[in-house]
């Protein structure tokens, strides 16, 4: 029998960050992007790397701000090199690849959050099933890229940690982690998949790293080049929504169709 405990919002910062607000937390992830479409053999569209960089800020007793930015990138199956323009399969049609940066995520943690502790290891489970109004639906501009009056996923997280970690105080973060993500979703906007039913399939595993340098080389280089925002967490709370992939095409719409490479150019937070 799984033991299930509830935890203190403590240990799950430690978990997914870190109890000291001037360090910046790494969690990188791999994995592959399948369709789903009812009736048709699977493809494999994508690999992905990714890469989460956060900061948990102390409010009050036992509560956090949690602020943080994250990049995932859209890789050839074969080659695994970044995709810059993708053939799409069912259209014949090729369009430029808009890779996820969403700049920021954040939220707030307090109270208890539920585990499976199991002896040495001490798993957080999180089935998320967000649910809102599509921001790109009334706008007919979109009606190629993203027609669903309403956008859905399924998100299913498990991160496992050694148990003594959590309850040793004088570690401020877990000294390993492993990441389970998976996720249903539609279609990207950037595909311009329109009308057509069906979803898209994630399969992903991860870690934390212990910095910046121990980032796998094609986002330590991209971050380096292009996107140095991401080399740390936001110092502080930002004013403002979650940014998701959905509200990026939107904002970054005319970039888009002029062909232009994402993500866009960010420049370091100094």
């Amino acid at each position: 029998m799984n033991n299930h405990q509830e935890l203190d919002a403590q240990q799950w910062v430690k978990t997914r960050s870190s109890l000291d607000p001037n360090k910046s937390t790494f969690l990188i992830w791999t994995g592959k992007i399948y369709s789903f479409i009812p009736g048709e053999k699977r493809k494999l569209l994508f690999k992905m790397s990714g890469v989460s960089v956060s900061r948990c800020i102390p409010t009050a007793e036992n509560s956090w701000d949690f602020t943080s930015r994250e990049l995932t990138y859209y890789l050839d199956p074969q080659t695994e090199e970044i995709l810059r323009h993708w053939e799409n399969p069912w259209t014949g049609e090729t369009v430029p690849v808009i890779h996820v940066a969403n700049n920021p995520v954040q939220g707030k943690f307090e109270g208890k959050f539920p585990a499976q502790v199991d002896g040495d290891t001490t798993t957080f489970v999180f089935d998320i099933f967000p649910t809102y109004p599509n921001p790109l639906a009334e706008n007919p501009q979109f009606a190629e890229y993203s027609p669903q009056p309403i956008y859905q996923a399924t998100e299913l997280f498990k991160l496992a940690v050694p148990t003594g970690d959590l309850f040793n105080s004088q570690l401020l973060s877990v000294s390993q982690l492993r990441l389970s993500w998976d996720r249903i979703g539609q279609w990207l906007p950037w595909m311009k998949m329109g009308e057509s039913f069906g979803y898209l399939i994630y399969s992903a595993s991860g870690s934390k790293v212990s910095g910046f340098t121990e980032l796998p080389p094609l986002l330590k280089n991209e971050i380096n080049t292009r996107v140095p925002l991401y080399k740390q967490a936001p110092k502080s709370l930002i004013d403002g929504e979650d940014m998701t992939s959905w509200l990026y095409f939107q904002k970054h719409f005319q970039a888009y169709l002029a062909g232009e490479i994402f993500p866009l150019p960010e420049a370091e937070e100094f």
